[in-house]
């Protein structure tokens, strides 16, 4: 399987997130949202050019700016 960046992904998008490349407080943050490795999420909306990307990770919606996204490692199902 290929691992790409979450921010390329498109709406209705669904995978698992492998990693996550950011650290400190931005990190921290994110695995505190649900980004967590082996969680499976769903792409509901991803803007190409302004933010945000809205997933629904463990039947939340959670909405992040494109540049998080760009640090989060993910496989896509299919």
């Amino acid at each position: 399987m290929e691992k790409i960046s979450l921010n390329k992904l498109k709406p209705g998008d669904q995978g698992k997130i492998v990693n996550i490349f950011l650290q400190g407080a931005s990190g921290r943050r994110l695995m505190d949202l649900g980004f967590i490795p082996g969680n499976e999420f769903t792409v509901v909306r991803n803007a190409p050019l302004v933010d945000p990307v809205e997933l629904e990770i463990k039947d939340s919606n959670i909405s992040i700016r494109h540049e998080e996204a760009r640090y989060i490692e993910v496989v896509v199902n299919g």
